[in-house]
């Protein structure tokens, strides 16, 4: 389970993140209060996730899920940059995650 609530941390973190620029510095109010609230549910699913899997291994392959969806979201929305060297450095970042999946115990 605590896989699941990773994951779901993880996206929730993308969410958070593609709305941080719509708040313009927090002083937006709905975009302000939707990107609070998916960063509560974010912390508040890591910190269940955190029961089974060790919190190193965790915070890693959250920030992991939240950067490769955040940088999707940016190539795929936003026109941000393709070029083969980006999408290969998240390539790596994706290879980090799945060995540390793999690595990793699913219970303490």
């Amino acid at each position: 389970m605590g896989w699941i609530y990773l994951l779901l941390a993880g996206c929730c973190e993308i969410f958070y993140a593609a709305a941080m620029p719509r708040t313009d510095g927090f002083t937006r109010l709905w975009p302000g209060i939707f990107c609070a609230v998916f960063i509560c549910l974010s912390m508040y699913l890591l910190s269940l996730a955190t029961r089974t899997i060790p919190v190193g291994t965790a915070y890693a392959v959250w920030v992991g899920i939240g950067a490769l969806g955040t940088g999707a979201y940016g190539i795929t929305m936003l026109g941000e940059d393709r070029s083969a060297l980006r999408i290969f450095c998240f390539f790596l970042i994706l290879a980090g995650i799945t060995g540390l999946k793999l690595l990793t115990s699913d219970e303490r």
